[in-house]
């Protein structure tokens, strides 16, 4: 009869799959915004999509010309910290980290950073 080893997960492995998980959702999401504002928007201004799975840091970046004038702006910043999704930088209509509760993120992994961390505390998610 085969012998079969079955490898005990542990913690470790679980938590790089979490990491794992959250950055290809984060990529995803990003993509998906600007993809949209690249099909539907100026000309003129390139929506970029700015990844850095190394160091757990991911941009949409608006670069171009509006009207004259250089456009240089991040409509969203998201970095992956202390194993939780931060969201440092987000002007979304609906708002990233709803998106991120839809593919089943829980809450207590996301941190709106944009919001002082004593007010935190009062918003659905982790403080």
């Amino acid at each position: 009869m085969p012998l079969i080893i079955v490898r005990k997960e542990e913690k470790g492995d679980c938590e790089m799959d979490k990491l794992e998980r959250y950055r290809t959702l984060i990529k995803e999401q990003i993509r998906r915004y600007v993809d949209a504002f690249n099909d539907a928007g100026n000309p003129d201004v390139q929506e970029l999509d700015i990844f850095d799975d190394e160091r757990g840091h991911y941009q949409w970046v608006s670069l171009g010309w509006e009207k004259g004038k250089r456009a240089f702006y991040t409509p969203l910043y998201v970095r992956l910290h202390d194993g939780k999704i931060w969201i440092e930088k987000d002007t979304t209509e609906d708002g990233i980290a709803n998106d991120f509760v839809r593919e089943g993120v829980p809450r207590e992994d996301i941190v709106l950073a944009f919001h002082p961390p004593e007010m935190r505390q009062y918003t659905d998610f982790a403080a």
